[in-house]
């Protein structure tokens, strides 16, 4: 009898430490991430910031502290600047200042760069990292053509203090409104549908100081510089309307699937192909736009600069990041993370923080999905609505990555 007592109380104690076991992986389960976003295992979530506004692109200061840009006013102001004081890992000040709504913002060495959607301004810095004076920034360029469609200006500066600035196109396929034919040439072309380079440290530029560095693109949102391949990244928003005004060539089908959404690498000079052509990742090859005699099938005889991806279409990549920390597993390092502001039929998804991984400055797998369920639709609620829109990227001092949401208006700090 006291041997079975001594058995039973050995089965107790390991059901017991079973159960304290799986009670303690379920609480840290948790713990790790007080949010609705679904991370890979390991990753802890946590929302930093809500109903800021519409929070366009994201950077951190050395200091930690996180700036995000609007692309409308909020109470009057445009950036917001969440500070951590105690380092707790809590945010326990918000700041806000400009009057001036835009998308780009960047904390580079002194100063922090903010766009308009018709320039680019700066703010002077302190030893610590906080901004000397937010009512006087000094404007670096202004006068870039603003149509009011795809009219954001987000930039980024490479290691030699060169300012590299999109001009979306606000003409969706170069498309004469009388004709529907594309105009030859593409007037669009001399002004925007690119990017083009200015000096980050010459104050009063304007247009006409600028340098055309790379052309054929007809929305590049998401624009980083790679310090590691010392050249300019940027994600492309591909053009729209293939059934609509070309019903007899392409089905509402292919409309909703193509063309691509596209991730290059750029040289000075390359040309990304808008608006004669367009990229099918479907077929991974370049085709003629209907505009210009393209049936979806035949390809253009110029040679334009090719996407090192190509994502389905009307994911609307609205920022790409590269990462440089030590704190996320090894396979992340190098990587690209893009902020994907929109849906694609083709995967019926949306929505999401993808990732690129790299190996020697170039893309080394398929992409994938690593933040998910920004949307929050549940498909078992009828009248569940659209909760949240990822459109900007930062990297914080220790690693940690930043991604701001300019619908529902929040900022989510993501560790490991």
């Amino acid at each position: 009898m006291k041997k079975l007592s001594l058995y039973a109380v050995i089965l107790f104690a390991s059901i017991f430490f079973v159960q304290c076991k799986n009670e303690t992986k379920e609480t840290a389960k948790k713990v790790t991430n007080n949010t609705f976003l679904k991370a890979p295992e390991g990753f802890s979530v946590q929302e930093i910031g809500t109903e800021l506004g519409k929070v366009r692109h994201l950077t951190v200061a050395e200091n930690g502290d996180v700036y995000a840009n609007r692309s409308t006013l909020k109470d009057g102001k445009s950036i917001i600047v969440l500070k951590d004081k105690n380092n707790d890992g809590t945010i326990d000040e918000q700041q806000e200042f400009s009057d001036v709504p835009g998308t780009g913002i960047l904390a580079n060495r002194d100063y922090l760069y903010a766009s308009s959607n018709s320039g680019v301004y700066r703010y002077k810095m302190n030893e610590n990292s906080e901004i000397i004076d937010t009512t006087n920034p000094e404007l670096i360029v202004e006068g870039l053509i603003d149509m009011g469609r795809d009219n954001a200006k987000p930039f980024v500066i490479d290691n030699e203090n060169n300012l590299y600035v999109t001009i979306g196109s606000w003409n969706d396929a170069c498309r004469d409104p009388e004709t529907k034919e594309g105009m030859i040439p593409c007037i669009i072309l001399d002004s925007a549908a690119g990017i083009w380079r200015f000096n980050a440290d010459k104050l009063g530029q304007t247009f006409a100081d600028g340098t055309r560095y790379v052309t054929g693109l007809k929305n590049a949102v998401g624009i980083t510089w790679n310090f590691k391949t010392n050249s300019l990244f940027v994600t492309d928003h591909g053009r729209g309307g293939l059934s609509n005004f070309y019903p007899e060539v392409f089905t509402e089908k292919q409309n909703n699937e193509l063309p691509s959404e596209t991730f290059y690498e750029l040289k000075e000079n390359d040309n990304a192909g808008w608006p004669s052509t367009y990229y099918d990742h479907q077929k991974n090859k370049r085709v003629l736009a209907p505009e210009y005699g393209g049936d979806g099938e035949k390809i253009s005889d110029e040679k334009f600069v090719e996407p090192i991806v190509g994502f389905p279409a009307h994911l609307g990549p609205n920022d790409v990041l590269f990462y440089t920390g030590d704190m996320f597993p090894e396979r992340y390092k190098n990587g690209a993370f893009i902020a994907m502001h929109n849906q694609s039929s083709e995967l019926d998804k949306g929505f999401f923080v993808a990732f690129v991984p790299f190996k020697n400055g170039k893309p080394s797998g398929d992409w994938e999905i690593f933040l998910d369920n920004f949307a929050g639709i549940d498909a078992s609620i009828p009248d569940d609505t659209l909760k949240h829109r990822p459109c900007g990227l930062a990297q914080g001092p220790d690693g940690a990555l930043y991604v701001g949401d300019d619908f529902g208006g929040s900022i989510f700090k993501i560790t490991f």
